[in-house]
Order: structure tokens, then sequence, then C-alpha cells
């Protein structure tokens, strides 16, 4: 690897390392001969959703891929949230974390569920069971636990929480496709769970979502409830939605499982060259994944800290930005400083501090099929770079 001098950085006017951007969640592409035969046969059948043969496929190999009795495809996560959550007669308050994509929160507020904010776990980075029966009341229905970076969050402890509390459990699994808890596949715990396909994710079906239980009346109620209600031609039996998944889709999610092990694979050289570089990065501590369990290895999460590397976190990604390199903070600043809620709950942040910690300090860097060693390591020289100069280039940055 070349050493890179000040100078060499694009903010002192200098070419971007890369030509082309690196993001974080780039979609990966599957075989696309495979991919475009799938297409000519939706296209010759004419069947382009309505639970078409492609979808009925789909849902049983992720079945099957899980070890879960249903898989229910649906055209996106948040929608699947939404279905699931009425499915499962969620209402009043539900405790959620801050620390998540935005759709968790909104999937509960769109239907007037009040989202009560949980404070994280600052290792684990999810729900701190310790610290949810304190938020517990009356009008509790439910916990909704995010498993995060490919990890599970305390799937037991909140477990016992629901059964002794009499409360209802979702997961939302959206970054733990493919993964495992205890040899057991995600997708097994809970009521339900929720998986993303959407293009960011390491699989994906374009856009898509699903939710798996091994609960059979739940089940047959969410199939219902992703078609209107429809149990026969002309027949509405229940209140319901469109959250159908196209063929098109189901096409692109096939395709992506036949490459499942060639994206893990590629994800996993990429963390563990990222994990090696970061003993050389000062203030810079890269998030262990547990490879003794099924990983997807998607996310490849940093924490800064300051003190230690004389840059903030953004400036670091200012730096990354500039060599084309999206690099991204997650999940700043956190739903709880986000319309609505800011708004509705101003004062949450004084139960949060953990969260709001957090979100000033990670940093997530591109992984998947785009990337490869090269590029890691020029990321990483990057970064090393600025924090090096850290002087010199907050100076540059705060002139700009």
């Amino acid at each position: 690897m070349t050493k890179r001098n000040l100078d060499d950085l694009a903010i002192f006017g200098q070419p971007p390392a890369f030509a082309e951007e690196l993001c974080v969640g780039r979609p990966n592409i599957g075989d696309r001969r495979a991919l475009l035969a799938r297409i000519e046969q939706l296209l010759d059948s004419r069947w382009l959703t309505n639970n078409g043969p492609l979808v009925q496929e789909f849902e049983r190999r992720v079945a099957d891929l899980l070890g879960v009795k249903h898989c229910l495809a649906i055209c996106n996560a948040t929608v699947a949230l939404e279905i699931a959550i009425r499915a499962l007669g969620l209402k009043g308050e539900v405790i959620v974390p801050s620390f998540t994509f935005i759709a968790t929160a909104h999937a509960l507020q769109w239907q007037e569920i009040t989202p009560v904010f949980c404070d994280i776990d600052p290792r684990t980075h999810t729900l701190d069971p310790a610290l949810i029966e304190d938020l517990i009341t009356q009008r509790t229905t439910g916990i909704i636990g995010v498993h995060l970076w490919s990890q599970p969050c305390a799937i037991e402890q909140l477990t016992d929480i629901c059964e002794r509390r009499d409360l209802r459990l979702l997961f939302d699994s959206a970054h733990a496709f493919n993964c495992s808890y205890g040899g057991r596949m995600i997708g097994n715990f809970g009521d339900a769970e929720v998986f993303s396909f959407h293009a960011t994710k390491f699989f994906n079906t374009f856009e898509g979502g699903a939710i798996t239980t091994n609960d059979d009346e739940l089940a047959a109620k969410i199939r219902l409830m992703k078609n209107f209600g429809f149990a026969g031609y002309d027949q509405v039996v229940y209140l319901g939605t469109n959250g159908k998944m196209p063929e098109i889709s189901a096409a692109m999610g096939l395709t992506s499982l036949e490459s499942l092990d060639e994206f893990v694979a590629v994800n996993r050289r990429n963390y563990q060259l990222y994990q090696a570089e970061a003993a050389n990065l000062p203030g810079l501590s890269c998030f262990h994944l547990n490879e003794a369990e099924r990983n997807n290895f998607q996310y490849i999460v940093f924490e800064v800290n300051e003190t230690e590397t004389g840059i903030s976190r953004d400036d670091l990604v200012n730096v990354l930005w500039a060599e084309n390199i999206k690099a991204r903070r997650y999940f700043y600043p956190g739903c709880h400083r986000m319309e609505p809620y800011r708004t509705l709950y101003p004062g949450a942040g004084e139960l949060l501090p953990a969260t709001e910690a957090l979100t000033e300090r990670t940093l997530l860097l591109p992984n998947g099929t785009t990337i490869g060693p090269d590029e890691v390591n020029t990321i990483c020289e990057i970064i090393r770079t600025a924090i090096t100069h850290s002087n010199a280039v907050k100076r540059q940055l705060s002139s700009r």
C-alpha cells in the first residue's frame, strides 16, 4: 500500500482517490443471465404480481433457508413492519430503541401507536433489557427489538420480559438476514420477525421485505392483510392493504439467493481486512462481530474517539466524501431527534445518554462486492492520514 501524504487528500485540491463512488450499501448484483432468464419467464407468463410463481418459490426458499414455518414476502420492510404491528394487535405504547432506522418508529406512529424510546447497551448498540421494565405502563402492548450490524439484540432477555408481562414481541431484523443466534437462524424468534431486502442490503430484491413466523394463525392473518383481506376471487374477509411483492422483485431475490455464499464470503474478507487495519487507526475501534455464529458481515462499523483521533467523526466523513468514499454516520441523530418525535417528546434525549453518545461516534465504511483489498487499504490509509494531520485537516475543512 502506498503511503499517503497530507497534500494527497482531495480537500487540499488533489483528485479524489476513487473516480467512482464507493458507497455504504452499494447494491450486490448476482448472476445477470439468471436474473434476465427469470425476467423473460415472467414476461412470457404475463404474471407480474398477485402471488405469482416466483413469489411463491421465493417464500418457500427463504423459509427453508431460515428453518421457519412461514415466510410472507412483502413489497418493502416498512409495510412489513406496519402489517406485523397490526396483525399482532399492538396499540397504545410499544417500547423501541431510538438507535435504529426511522422506519421502526414511523411504522408505529403511522398507526397512532406511541413509540417509547429505550436506551441501548453501549457494548451491543441494541436495547438494554435492564432499562425496559421501568418503561412498561398499563398502555404498553409490546416491544420491538432491533438486531443491528448482523448481530442479534438481547433475544432471551426480551423474550423473558414479554412472557412475564404478557407483551407481544416483534423483531426488526432488517440487518440480520442469513444470521443466527445460538445456532438457530434469525427469523425464528418472538411472535414474528421482519426483514428488509432493500437495494442497500447485502441481499436484495431491488425493493422488498418479508415477515417470518412459526405461528400458523398469525401467518394466515398476515397473508390476508397483505392482499386487501381477499380470501378468494371476490371475497374480502379482513381489513387489509396492498403489501404484495411483485414478481420482478422475487426474480431478483431468487437470483440473489444463488449468490448468497459469494456475497457473504466477500463481506467477511473485507471485514477481516478492516479489523486488521483497525489496530493501526488510533482512536478508531471496529465493532466486533461474533464469527462463531452465522453472519452476513455486511456492516463495517467503527466508533470514533475524538479525544484520541484529534478529529471528529463528522470531519472524517467529510474527508472521505471528498475522496468519493460515501461513508455514513449511523443512526444520526437518533429517531428521538427527528420529526415528529423531537416535537412530541422534546425531553427524550435526557433518558437516552448512551444513544446520544453513540450517534456522535458511529462511522460506517463501504463493503460488498464492489469493494476489494485495494479499496479497503486505500480507505484506511486516507483515514490514517487525516488522523495524523488532524489539525491541518480541521483548518482546511473549516475554511471551505
